[in-house]
């Protein structure tokens, strides 16, 4: 079986060039192109180049379309906008999309399920396998403890992380939610200030902090009288996204046209 063919949207950012050295090493794969904003300073160059990976006798581009066409999958973790055009154009081609982006919109959401009606769609907030083993435990956790257990969740990422609670914090809030049984719309707390009042029971709560280079810890935190449980992963470089995003594009190769998650890659999807 040949290898497959992986397209990096965002290819100069620091997930893109994180994806190529990872796309680079994995056997099964192969870098088919690469694109940047029009106007960037990297189009033109070659692609394995600027990412450190010596030359490929490829030039990053900014063409979606010529990159979807040259490419089985396609990986993007840049932002919502551009999924969202990334997406449907993946709808009109046939390829395959990896998306990694947070801070999308709910109506936006429903536009990139729409495409899965005609493409393959892996869509996370979170790329990490164990990210998403954290979820998984947050979803059975939830479902054993009563809300005198206070949810929390707690997620602390680099001063330039422009979106805040982080997607996979929200991921995380909403395993529990679905855990307990309940709508988390309903019962989220966020942001609290000033004289707010006792904490309402059965609530889940979340706290977002900013600064210096962290790559991403997230903690839940089930909070009783006199017991504390928490759960964390601390990620300490963008490489485990990147290796979590390859796996997916591997995995998405054959499958049938629909919106997966990164727990249908790893197996969890019907639980």
């Amino acid at each position: 079986m040949n290898d497959v063919r992986m397209g990096v949207l965002g290819c100069a950012g620091r997930m893109g060039r994180a994806l190529l050295h990872e796309i680079s090493g994995t056997e099964g794969a192969t870098i088919a192109g690469g694109i940047e904003r029009s106007g960037h300073e990297t189009i033109g160059q070659d692609l394995g180049a600027q990412a450190g990976l010596g030359g490929l006798d490829i030039a990053v581009g900014d063409d979606l379309r010529a990159l979807m066409a040259a490419s089985d999958v396609v990986l993007d973790f840049t932002a919502p906008m551009v999924t969202v055009a990334a997406a449907a154009l993946a709808a009109e081609t046939g390829t395959a999309l990896i998306a990694g982006t947070t801070g999308i919109e709910a109506e936006d959401e429903a536009r990139i399920t729409a495409a899965g009606e005609k493409t393959v769609i892996v869509r996370a907030a979170n790329f990490c396998v164990g990210v998403n083993l954290l979820q998984q435990l947050t979803r059975q956790v939830a479902a054993v403890l009563d809300p005198d257990f206070d949810i929390e969740v707690v997620e602390i990422h680099h001063r330039h992380k422009v979106d805040a609670p982080s997607g996979t914090a929200l991921a995380l809030g909403i395993a529990a939610a679905e855990g307990r049984g309940v709508v988390h719309d309903e019962v989220t707390e966020r942001g609290r200030d000033g004289i707010t009042g006792a904490r309402a029971r059965g609530a889940i709560g979340y706290a977002s902090l900013r600064g210096g280079n962290v790559a991403g810890e997230h903690s839940v935190i089930f909070a009783a009288d006199n017991e504390r449980i928490e759960l964390t992963h601390k990620a300490g470089d963008r490489s485990i996204f990147a290796r979590g995003g390859v796996r997916a594009a591997l995995w998405a190769r054959g499958r049938a046209p629909g919106r997966y998650s990164m727990l249908d890659v790893l197996g969890f999807g019907d639980t």
